[in-house]
């Protein structure tokens, strides 16, 4: 069994030592986001939890117990989304040197292959235009050389929650919103330069969720990747997982132990984020 650390929240910056707590008690009761008073009891011993897929603004508390989760018998990897963005977009997300700094040395220690970038979500704006895009991914990329094998992308989605958060931003005139609708020239133009840039600092590069890429040069992939897992830990991974709700997502079958809700990150443009 595959388990997601979390679609849904960030445990890993937030609820490490929950997380911990839990792995102790060698089970966690899971509530469905769509039905609360259905509970679902995940094992989390080694010989069930076969692979921890870690997602996360900040791999800190990853790093620093990485060795004791490697001795308990415990398989991850480790997806950290670093995107850059204006405080008006991120107001509560740690710098971007900092997680440089602290994925470098998590690739030290578990290998530049079991660490991912996620460059997500490509996000239009009068704040985040194309040009920012450019300049921002390439000094992400620039810093991550060497750090990251893989960076994964995708565009922006409109949540009707988010587009609430953005639109009261707009209201208030803190950035004007560029909807891709209209503009697909334009985002394919950036989505093959980004490509260019991730092979250039020696990076695949795979989309996330997205229509077929591979025109630009970017192949469809998925955050829970079966011949990632496959290929990186001997394991046979399960088929594709249905209940995720965007049409073109490739992941495999998992099993996340997160819940929706107040993210103190609170990224505007966040789908979890209620």
């Amino acid at each position: 069994m595959i388990i997601s650390i979390s679609r849904r929240c960030d445990i890993p910056r937030f609820a490490f030592d929950w997380f911990l707590e839990k792995l102790d008690a060698g089970f966690v009761d899971v509530k469905n986001p769509f039905n609360p008073r259905q509970i679902r009891r995940v094992s989390l011993l080694p010989e069930n939890a076969e692979l921890f897929a870690f997602w996360t603004r900040d791999p800190a508390s990853i790093l620093e117990h990485a060795e004791d989760l490697e001795q308990r018998g415990y398989r991850f990897y480790v997806m950290t989304t670093l995107t850059g963005y204006p405080p008006a977009l991120e107001p509560n997300v740690p710098a971007a040197c900092s997680v440089i700094q602290t994925l470098k040395a998590l690739a030290e220690k578990i290998t530049a292959d079991r660490v991912i970038w996620r460059y997500d979500p490509i996000f239009l704006s009068s704040l985040t235009d194309v040009d920012f895009h450019l300049r921002n991914f390439t000094l992400l990329a620039a810093g991550l050389n060497g750090a990251v094998k893989r960076v994964i992308v995708s565009l922006y989605d409109e949540y009707a929650a988010a587009e609430k958060r953005l639109a009261a931003l707009e209201q208030r005139g803190v950035l004007k919103r560029m909807p891709h609708s209209g503009r697909e020239s334009a985002v394919r133009e950036l989505l093959a330069e980004l490509a260019h840039i991730a092979r250039a600092a020696d990076m695949d590069i795979q989309s996330c969720a997205e229509e077929d890429l591979a025109d630009l040069g970017i192949p469809g992939g998925a955050c829970i990747d079966g011949e990632y897992i496959s290929k990186q830990f001997g394991l046979k991974a399960p088929g594709r997982d249905r209940s995720q709700g965007r049409t073109f997502c490739r992941c495999v079958q998992s099993v996340d132990i997160g819940a929706y809700g107040k993210c103190p990150a609170l990224c505007v443009y966040c789908y979890g984020l209620r």
